[in-house]
């Protein structure tokens, strides 16, 4: 739908999306049990808002009126269907739920009083695959695109909208119940939960496509959400693990890019600007979780973050617990990523040769074909090891992959430094 909107209103609109966009189709969802129904209504819904708030203005309650178009948009559909007359006389008693803020509405069996967070945990449901779990709420409830999805959890775009798909189709013909579960079941959830948010923090502190390179509204929903998940289940050491580690990373967004909004390594970030309260919060966190004596990897992550904030300087940071910390991770969990990042590490701890032999084995196996960090991080060491024209190169390749713009034009700045310092 083209629209002549004022560059107000599309803000208007953009923030409704991010505060709403969950709730108005988990509602629509709750009503009609259709997933590609609710999401359908809910676009449409914004992209009426478009055209309705410039003509008359901007709605007090942008998430009720949002709710009642998607509503009336569902009835319409579902007239059309001779065969769901019950599920219309559902949706015409849909009604715009009263703003609830952090308390939400009631806690019921679950004890989950906020809204956003009760949604996740009813979509994370043990009878899906852990990845359907995760794919499906970040699509539904965070908003994300396919293509976001597909980018965080290294999954082709084609493969990633199959699953989602899937996923659907089993609730559907499962008859799986669109319901937040009783408190004594919230555990077989958790890992879901837990996923969910982590990946959303991450698709903001590191952004997988457009033109900034952090997206800090979805820091800040994913850091609110793990708070309330923290204090909600007190004894899960990793919902504790999670918010230190979001806590400790985020300290670090305000140095990630300069004035002009380039991206700045870690290496190169002014640590006068990193955000001491959150990294002072994050390791009182970190430590209350590790007294548990049951660590998990997001709290192993938090403590390889830790280690960086502790670092006065780049050339204080402690990489040969980094390196040992990367490794006990790796057999927790063991992923390409991890063995990426433990590979960087030992580059940093014993020399750029040990790491990019672990690189190069990795880059043989395929595991990361596609993941611009691989040929990003071996053109760096290859940088430190004085091969600059096989860094050129390097750098060029993870250009090519890039999703980002700030990414991109550092990749780009990089690759000429590298060409100039060719003998």
């Amino acid at each position: 739908m083209t629209t002549d909107a004022s560059p107000e209103v599309q803000s208007a609109v953009s923030a409704a999306f991010r505060a709403e966009w969950g709730q108005v189709v988990a509602t629509l969802i709750a009503v009609t049990g259709d997933w590609d129904l609710a999401e359908e209504c809910a676009q449409d819904a914004f992209a009426r808002a478009l055209q309705a708030w410039e003509r008359d203005g901007v709605p007090d309650r942008p998430g009720a009126w949002l709710t009642t178009t998607a509503r009336h948009r569902a009835v319409d559909v579902l007239r059309r269907r001779a065969n769901e007359s019950a599920k219309l006389r559902d949706a015409a008693l849909l009604q715009p739920s009263e703003p609830s803020g952090e308390g939400g509405s009631a806690a019921g069996d679950s004890g989950i009083s906020d809204d956003r967070l009760r949604l996740i945990f009813t979509c994370c449901h043990p009878a899906l695959p852990l990845e359907a779990r995760v794919a499906l709420t970040l699509r539904t409830l965070a908003g994300l695109t396919t293509a976001e999805i597909a980018r965080s959890l290294l999954v082709a775009e084609p493969a990633m909208a199959q699953r989602i798909v899937r996923a659907k189709r089993k609730i559907r013909n499962a008859a799986i119940p669109y319901r937040v579960p009783p408190a004594s079941l919230l555990p077989e959830r958790t890992n879901g939960v837990l996923a969910v948010l982590y990946l959303l923090f991450n698709e903001g502190y590191s952004a997988t496509s457009g033109a900034d390179v952090v997206r800090a509204d979805l820091c800040a929903e994913a850091i609110r959400l793990a708070r309330l998940l923290a204090r909600l289940m007190p004894a899960e050491p990793e919902a504790g693990g999670l918010l230190a580690l979001m806590l400790l990373q985020d300290s670090r967004r305000p140095a990630r890019t300069d004035s002009q909004g380039e991206l700045v390594t870690l290496e190169d970030q002014d640590r006068s600007r990193w955000d001491r309260a959150e990294i002072t919060e994050g390791q009182q966190v970190l430590q209350g979780a590790l007294r548990a004596g049951r660590p998990g990897p997001y709290q192993l992550q938090a403590v390889i973050a830790s280690c960086h904030a502790s670092a006065a300087k780049a050339a204080d940071t402690d990489w040969p617990v980094i390196a040992g910390v990367y490794g006990q991770l790796a057999r927790i969990t063991p992923s390409p990523v991890v063995e990426l990042n433990r590979a960087v590490a030992v580059g940093m701890a014993q020399g750029p040769a040990a790491g990019l032999a672990l690189m190069d084995s990795l880059a043989a196996s395929g595991a990361l074909a596609g993941y611009h960090l691989l040929p990003a991080a071996r053109a760096d060491l290859l940088r430190r090891l004085g091969r600059q024209a096989e860094a050129a190169t390097a750098y060029g390749a993870a250009l090519a992959l890039a999703g980002t713009g700030a990414e991109r034009r550092y990749l780009t700045r990089r690759q000429v430094e590298a060409s100039r310092l060719i003998q």
